[in-house]
């Protein structure tokens, strides 16, 4: 199966850690990359956030996106 979302994260960031343990615990792969090493990826954050630089944010195949979701909400989101 591959990566249907991709994970705007920081290296510091415990809820980012958190979330992808858990992630990893379900199967659910995703890609990964750090808004302090992708200036780009830290204006798509930005965007989905109002402004914030928010992380994790997790933003889907079809343009929707979730910020500090839980793994049920993930799960939710890849079955609509």
């Amino acid at each position: 199966m591959s990566a249907s979302f991709t994970m705007y994260s920081t290296p510091w960031c415990g809820y980012c850690h958190r979330l992808k343990a858990q992630l990893s615990r379900e199967g659910i792969e995703f890609d990964e990359v750090d808004i302090e090493a992708t200036p780009e990826a830290a204006a798509i954050v930005a965007q989905a956030n109002r402004g914030h630089q928010t992380v994790p944010t997790l933003v889907f195949r079809d343009g929707t996106a979730l910020t500090n979701p839980s793994v049920a909400a993930v799960r939710a989101q890849l079955a609509s």
